[in-house]
């Protein structure tokens, strides 16, 4: 409560605590300084080359900027429902269960090594140029559809983000306030952030796309992928939960 000139008590609202520096987002959320330390820490690890980000740039290359869309929404839905399972406590469960973290990360590792091997072995095919600058296969582009559960399938497999949500996550949460709108703000934060770094790659891929027509150049960025995806599974078999 304040006191004004004539002694009146009245409230305190969120606009006087953040002039008393303790500012928060919304009634009973989370600290501006939590979430700005938070936004920082996402921004750095989001742009961070990984197996998502690799994915889209790939999938804009290959069927361009508008096709890769599905491929996004496909990350962006694996990444926001292992978020959410986080806040709800199913990923702190699942780590707990004997052997389920095992299961999930050599079926990731799987998947991964499985898409490394794919584009390797993609290099030379004769390509087309699309209408939107992308680099098209004489055969005939995945639907939307596919896309999506491409983009699903490498967000949900990386067991790297159990770890993230399990671990990292909680530690922006303030346990003297309600924790699901902190968990809302944070989960939403993380969305967006992830969202302006898959523009940024796709963006990134249908540049790049203009300048591998040439076989040569297709058949190297391809191995490049492919080696870079079997290296984010190998690095994956170090990962285990503490």
């Amino acid at each position: 409560m304040n006191v004004d000139p004539t002694g009146t008590r009245r409230p305190r609202f969120g606009h006087d605590r953040v002039a008393d520096g303790a500012g928060i987002i919304g009634e009973h959320a989370m600290s501006i300084h939590a979430w700005w330390l938070f936004v920082a820490a996402v921004f750095l690890l989001c742009g961070t080359p990984g197996p998502n980000m690799l994915h889209i740039l790939s999938r804009s290359v290959d069927f361009g900027l508008r096709r890769s869309l599905a491929a996004m929404a496909g990350c962006l839905a694996a990444v926001v429902g292992v978020l959410a399972a986080s806040a709800a406590g199913l990923t702190t469960l699942l780590l707990a269960i004997p052997g389920a973290f095992d299961v999930l990360r050599y079926a990731g590792i799987a998947y991964l090594l499985y898409l490394g091997i794919k584009a390797w072995r993609g290099g030379g095919t004769p390509v087309d140029i699309g209408g939107d600058g992308a680099i098209l296969p004489r055969a005939s582009a995945p639907t939307a559809l596919r896309l999506f559960r491409g983009g699903f399938a490498i967000g949900i497999s990386n067991p790297k983000l159990l770890l993230f949500a399990a671990a990292f996550f909680p530690q922006f949460v303030s346990r003297d306030t309600p924790q699901a709108p902190q968990f809302a703000i944070l989960v939403a934060t993380f969305g967006v952030i992830e969202c302006f770094w898959y523009g940024v790659y796709a963006l990134g891929g249908r540049s790049l796309s203009r300048h591998l027509a040439r076989p040569a150049l297709r058949r190297a960025f391809d191995r490049i992928t492919g080696g870079i995806f079997i290296g984010f599974g190998i690095a994956l078999l170090r990962v285990k939960p503490a």
